[in-house]
């Protein structure tokens, strides 16, 4: 799993390159670090222990024996997808049945769906190994993130003897120990901001500097041809002198300007949007139509052949309640040959009927600033909420996988600074469901980008940004705004299960003491506060929009 802020930043990987641990100055109490040497003694004898019992091995097998069990809730479900597109939307249904068999207990089953490592008394011990050592026993939050930890997870923050500093003013222990994991795996997908095609061609190959220096020095023929035949089986050095010699018999558009610097023109293609004029493209999550409406001109405008399908996340209804010209925006759709769904949702569109018989159809698919919505008194980076934003993209990515065409396009819109869906959640699940980085481009660079935006959710019934230049948009910084471009490439081969972010358990949201739960004591208000959280997120999870 992943399945999105500065660019280019150093790489690494967890054991290699590690930075400064976050909050390092904070001390620890004597009686803590008694209590942790303790501990990874105990843990020692522990592991030496599971060893000659042989429990580490059999740890898996005991994860298999719930399988059974699992393909039966499928059916519970009751819905119907056909089997070849049941693989774009078992996560989406996964997700469900454990939101939905949910309760104030400890639920075991649920995370041993979510992290196989969870399970596995090693994992049980280096966890509380670690709550001790930082004092956070009690604390419902910190509990839930170490528990959403892989093993190599847990083992670079004992190793590295990393510290969440608990007197931090505006990030609690649990939030700065999922910001510090985050950042570790971003070091491996570069920053969030501009990437051209040679950087992210570099980026994906691992190449050295002195091969990022002959790629830009090629003509847009040979470094075309370069980026779509190298695949690792020849050096580099083979595939460009092949480049030089090869003829490109195809009169198309990815043909002109033959001879002009390679890095430019192509960078040129993306930001002009010449996409292909016989392939449908759709737009997801384009709440007033006003971004619709821009790509059905454009195409238009070229002659293309292919139709616009526009789609709104919420219902005609609620659309007519905010955007006071919804009506006149669809008419204006469908005399461009558009399509326009409502209540679509993006990570699931394998069950909605519209989209039947569209497999491998659509050549250009766009969303633009995705987000799951805010929960009051939460950030969005909050691990308590943030869950909602990653599994967004993993099952967005995963849903396209079977209705985007190989060579197709996909474009995600965010800035850079997002810390609800962040750019690696958008490249992450991105490349691990097969769909090639190709570049990072500014978003006020690009052809498409005057439009209305709006912020989607009942703000805009008495906030509506205009668009000009989108410069009355102030809720992020317009100039960190970066269009994330892909093209999917299947290998043939069967992905796994998507991973998926684990929600908190009732239990975690009863003992949560941040956001709304901070001044609220113990008793039935703080449980019915909990419950009507995970209501709410069983019903987004459940296609339905929620503010």
């Amino acid at each position: 799993g992943l399945f999105l802020r500065s660019h280019f930043g150093s790489r690494g990987s967890i054991g290699s390159r590690v930075p400064p641990p976050l909050g390092h100055g904070a001390p620890s109490s004597p009686v803590e670090d008694q209590m942790a040497d303790e501990l990874e003694l105990g843990l020692e004898e522990a592991l030496e222990g599971l060893e000659e019992a042989g429990l580490e091995e059999e740890a898996p097998a005991e994860e298999e024996a719930p399988a059974p069990e699992e393909e039966e809730d499928d059916d519970d479900d009751d819905v119907h997808v056909e089997e070849h597109l049941r693989d774009s939307v078992e996560g989406s249904l996964r997700l469900k049945r454990m939101l939905s068999r949910d309760t104030q207990g400890p639920d075991a089953k649920k995370r041993k769906t979510a992290n196989g490592d969870a399970a596995q008394p090693i994992h049980q011990a280096k966890m509380k190994a670690l709550l001790v050592k930082w004092g956070g026993m009690t604390d419902a939050v910190m509990k839930h993130v170490l528990e959403e930890c892989s093993l190599d997870e847990l083992n670079h923050l004992i190793n590295t003897n990393y510290m969440p500093n608990k007197f931090d003013q505006r990030k609690t222990p649990g939030e700065l120990t999922r910001q510090h994991l985050l950042q570790l795996k971003e070091r491996e997908l570069g920053g969030g901001s501009r990437i051209d095609v040679v950087s992210a061609f570099k980026l994906r190959w691992k190449l050295a500097l002195d091969a990022e220096k002959v790629l830009r020095a090629l003509t847009h023929k040979d470094l075309r041809y370069v980026i779509n035949t190298y695949d690792g089986s020849q050096t580099l050095e083979d595939v460009v002198n092949e480049a030089s010699v090869s003829v490109d018999e195809d009169d198309n558009t990815l043909s002109a300007v033959p001879t002009g610097p390679g890095p430019m023109v192509m960078g040129r293609f993306n930001r002009l949007e010449l996409i292909d004029p016989l392939a449908d493209a759709a737009v997801f999550g384009d709440a007033n139509l006003t971004f619709c409406m821009n790509l059905a001109t454009h195409r238009k405008g070229f002659g293309h052949v292919g139709r616009v399908i526009a789609t709104t996340f919420e219902e005609v209804e609620t659309l007519r309640e905010r955007y006071k010209e919804i009506d006149t925006s669809i008419a204006f759709l469908e005399e461009h040959h558009a399509e326009v769904y409502h209540g679509v949702d993006c990570t699931r569109i394998a069950l909605d009927p519209r989209f039947d018989g569209m497999e491998s159809r659509l050549g250009a698919v766009y969303y633009n600033f995705p987000h799951s919505g805010a929960v009051q008194g939460f950030f969005d980076s909050h691990p308590m909420v943030n869950w909602r934003h990653e599994n967004l993209m993993r099952l967005f990515f995963r849903a396209l996988r079977h209705f985007v065409k190989p060579g197709g396009i996909v474009k995600v819109s965010s800035n850079a600074g997002a810390v609800g869906v962040r750019y690696s959640y958008i490249v992450g699940s991105a490349i691990e469901n097969e769909f090639l980085h190709t570049e990072t481009m500014p978003f006020l660079e690009w052809h498409l980008h005057r439009y209305g935006r709006s912020y989607g959710d009942k703000r805009d019934v008495y906030k509506r940004p205009d668009a000009k230049n989108n410069q009355s948009y102030n809720a992020q910084n317009a100039n960190s705004d970066m269009v994330y471009c892909f093209c999917y490439s299947p290998t043939g081969n069967t992905l796994p299960k998507q991973s998926i972010r684990m929600p908190p358990s009732m239990q975690t949201l009863i003992n949560c003491k941040d956001g709304p739960f901070k001044n609220m004591g113990p008793g039935p208000a703080r449980e019915n506060m909990a419950k009507q959280l995970h209501a709410r997120f069983l019903t987004e999870v459940s296609g339905t929009h929620v503010g």
